[in-house]
């Protein structure tokens, strides 16, 4: 009898690990596979919240299918104690697993509405955006130039609200003055900028930072990433350049950031320049020319005069032999990688064609007739204005 029972017993428990080792795999694959969640939704997670009560709301929203493996995932991940506050926008169809990852990564909004100041060379502007959790695209719902507007009611609104995310957009050619003026613009920053960083020295990008940041701090992250940026170009660069230092290759690709804004056209932008400096041409770029003149303070909102091209500046490369003394602005990472690998070519001339890009050449000829056919061109734009 006692072997009837043992036996009975082992079968039980045999029966009981299948079951229980099926449950476990049915669980993984649950918390694995894509969730029902049939539009994104945008998720709140209060400070101080716990995964109890997001599972709960994840389940009520249908976000996952159940609440108890949600949590019990979340354990096994040892990311239960991750939670982080914020507002997080999650997709559609997200697997338990996902949504995990989401609210435990990095505590950053990721949906809600959200606060671009965008600085550019000529205009800077603070967007005020919402975004709709349904496609998860942001739609402008007030805009205005933080130096000379007053706020609208939009951005008092959403400062207000303490999910707001925040982000600077600096685009590519920018001064280091352009861009300290418009920091000190931002009212929800703190710190002072002592002093007009090195030109050149920050990275163009997106950078998103919480209310309360200091001025300071994301002049320092924008200075390390230019550096790495220029670090790992300088080290994939080609033979054979004619500029000796990181520094020079910096002010290269400046002058390549102001002379172009297609991608397609930088590295024969380039070619053009080092072509001319290898046969000891100038390098006779107005961009730099116009630097001189402003020192990177503002834009010169006219041609340049004849007087200007010909009094001498250390930016004067109509006058100066070479490289400036220093970059015209702040490149971006496509125009330093364009100046260490430049196309290889014959043009020693550019200029503007119309259409956006230019018309180069490799002799003086052809550039004559490319000048002549852009002095048409511009005749009939102005006469087009007026």
């Amino acid at each position: 009898m006692w072997r009837h029972i043992a036996a009975n017993g082992i079968t039980f428990l045999i029966v009981a690990l299948f079951l229980v080792a099926g449950v476990v795999v049915w669980g993984s694959q649950e918390y694995k596979s894509p969730g029902p969640l049939a539009a994104g939704i945008c998720l709140q997670v209060a400070p101080g919240s716990n995964m109890r009560v997001v599972s709960a709301e994840l389940a009520d929203k249908g976000a996952v299918s159940n609440a108890a493996l949600f949590r019990i995932g979340a354990d096994y991940a040892e990311k239960a104690d991750q939670l982080k506050a914020g507002s997080f926008l999650v997709p559609e169809g997200a697997s338990m697993a996902q949504i995990v990852d989401l609210v435990t990564a990095s505590g950053q909004s990721t949906c809600g509405t959200e606060v671009v100041y965008r600085v550019g060379v000529r205009l800077n502007v603070a967007e005020v955006r919402d975004l709709d959790p349904a496609t998860g695209t942001y739609a402008e719902v007030a805009a205005f130039d933080p130096a000379a507007d007053a706020a609208p009611a939009e951005y008092v609104a959403v400062k207000a609200q303490a999910d707001t995310r925040y982000r600077l957009a600096v685009a590519e050619g920018t001064t280091s003055w352009q861009v300290a003026e418009a920091l000190r613009q931002i009212d929800v920053l703190e710190g002072e900028i002592a002093e007009t960083p090195a030109e050149g020295s920050l990275a163009p990008n997106s950078y998103e930072f919480a209310p309360g940041a200091d001025r300071a701090a994301i002049i320092a992250q924008m200075q390390a990433a230019q550096t790495q940026i220029l670090a790992d170009a300088w080290a994939a660069r080609v033979d054979g350049l004619p500029v000796e230092t990181p520094e020079e290759a910096l002010i290269l690709a400046s002058l390549i950031e102001k002379e172009t804004a297609l991608a397609a056209e930088r590295r024969q932008v380039a070619s053009v320049f080092v072509n001319r400096m290898e046969r000891g041409m100038r390098l006779q770029t107005d961009p730099a020319v116009i630097y001189g003149v402003t020192e990177g303070e503002g834009i010169l909102d006219r041609g340049l005069r004849r007087s200007e091209l010909d009094t001498p500046t250390p930016w004067n490369t109509y006058v100066i032999p070479g490289l400036p003394p220093t970059p015209i602005a702040n490149p971006g990472q496509a125009s330093i990688e364009a100046a260490l690998n430049p196309d290889t070519t014959d043009y020693v001339f550019f200029v503007a064609d119309g259409s956006g890009g230019h018309a180069f050449a490799t002799n003086l000829d052809d550039h004559n007739r490319n000048v002549a056919a852009w002095r048409v061109i511009e005749a009939e734009q102005a006469a087009a204005q007026e």
